[in-house]
C-alpha cells in the first residue's frame, strides 16, 4: 500500500468527536477551535520491538496501548481530552496493514475517552515506530494539576491498583511461570492499560495540590512529585492496592506502565476526594528538601526505584 493510500485508508477509519475541529486529515495541518482557556500537549513515542512486542501483543492493542500511555498524560493534569495526532513510522513487522489494524485499536479507545484523531504523519522507517501527541483543553492554569504543589500534611492517595502491567511482563519475558488463572487478565493490563481521565479530572475538581500518571513505577514517581515539589512521600509498601494475580508488592512499587494516578491532597478534602472516585490511601507528605520519596515496610525504610530510560 502507498502513502497516499494509506492515509486515505486511515482516514475512513476515523470519526470527528468534537465541534473544536474545522479541518483534519486530508490538509496540510489539522484547524482546531482554542474555544478560550488554555491547551495542554503531551508527546509519547513507542518503538516496535522496544516498547511494543508485536509477537506478545496484537497491532490493535499496540494502538490502544499507544494512544492510553500519552491520554495518561491528559488525565494526571485533569485536563478535558481533545485531539490526538499519530505519527507512524513503517518497518516490518509494522507494515501497511499492521499500521491501519493499530491505528483502528486507536480510535476504539479515542471513541471511548471521547479524542478525535486529527491527523498525523506515515514514514517509511528503519524501525516501526508510533508517535502520539495528545492536546487537552482546561478553564485555565488554575483548574490543571501539577507535579509540584505538594505540600507537607498532605494525604498520598493512589487510584485503581497497581503490580498488574510489571507482573505480566514478568510472565512474558518467562522469569515467572503462565497457568494462573489470572494470566489473561495481567497481560491485558500490559496491553490495553486505561487511561484514567475521568479519575484525573474529578480529582482536579476536587482540588487534589499535586498529580502523576504512574507510567515509571510508583517509586520513581513519587520521587518526582516529591523533588518538584520541596517535599517528602512517605508511602507505606503495604498500603499499595494490587491487582488480582499480584503478590510481591516490592514489584507493584518498582514496575511501571499502570497508568493509574497518584497525588497529594489535603487531609480537609479526603471525603471529597473519596466521593469524586475510587481511592486508595498510601501515605502522607513530610517536610523535607531538595525533596523526594521514601517507601517503608513494616516500619523500615525500602530502597528502590522505578524505570528510567538510559539512552547512551
Amino acid at each position: 500500500m502507498n502513502e497516499r493510500a494509506l492515509i486515505e485508508a486511515i482516514g475512513s477509519a476515523l470519526s470527528v468527536r468534537s465541534g473544536r475541529i474545522a479541518r483534519w486529515i486530508g490538509d496540510d495541518a489539522a484547524v482546531v477551535a482554542s474555544g478560550g482557556g488554555v491547551c495542554v500537549v503531551s508527546t509519547d513515542t513507542m518503538v516496535v520491538g522496544e516498547h511494543l512486542r508485536l509477537d506478545w501483543i496484537s497491532p490493535a492493542d499496540a494502538g490502544h496501548r499507544a494512544l492510553a500511555a500519552a491520554a495518561s498524560d491528559l488525565a494526571a493534569m485533569g485536563a478535558e481530552p481533545g485531539e490526538a495526532y499519530l505519527a507512524l513510522g513503517v518497518a516490518a513487522p509494522l507494515d501497511s496493514a499492521a499500521c491501519l489494524e493499530l491505528v483502528r485499536g486507536a480510535e476504539a479507545l479515542a471513541e471511548q475517552i471521547g479524542v478525535t484523531i486529527a491527523g498525523g504523519d506515515v514514514v517509511r522507517s528503519p524501525a516501526g515506530f508510533v508517535t502520539v501527541t495528545v492536546v487537552g483543553w482546561g478553564r485555565d492554569e488554575q483548574s490543571l494539576v501539577g507535579r509540584d504543589g505538594a505540600q507537607p500534611g498532605d494525604l498520598v492517595g493512589v487510584t485503581g491498583r497497581l503490580g498488574g502491567a510489571a507482573t505480566a511482563l514478568e510472565l512474558l519475558y518467562g522469569r515467572s511461570p503462565r497457568g494462573g488463572p489470572h494470566d489473561a487478565s495481567l497481560i491485558a493490563r500490559h496491553a490495553r492499560p486505561t487511561p484514567r481521565i475521568r479519575e484525573g479530572r474529578a480529582l482536579a475538581a476536587a482540588g487534589v495540590h499535586a498529580m502523576i500518571d504512574l507510567s515509571d513505577g510508583l517509586a520513581s514517581d513519587a520521587a518526582i512529585i516529591g523533588a518538584m515539589s520541596a517535599a517528602v512521600l512517605e508511602v507505606d509498601v503495604n498500603a499499595l492496592p494490587l491487582d488480582d494475580g499480584v503478590s510481591d508488592r516490592l514489584l507493584a512499587a518498582r514496575g511501571g506502565e499502570d497508568y493509574e494516578l497518584l497525588f497529594c491532597a489535603p487531609p480537609r478534602l479526603r471525603s471529597a476526594v473519596e466521593e469524586a472516585t475510587g481511592v486508595t490511601w498510601i501515605g502522607r507528605v513530610l517536610e523535607g528538601s531538595p525533596g523526594g520519596a521514601v517507601l517503608a515496610r513494616d516500619g523500615a525504610a525500602v530502597e528502590l526505584s522505578g524505570f528510567e530510560h538510559q539512552l547512551d
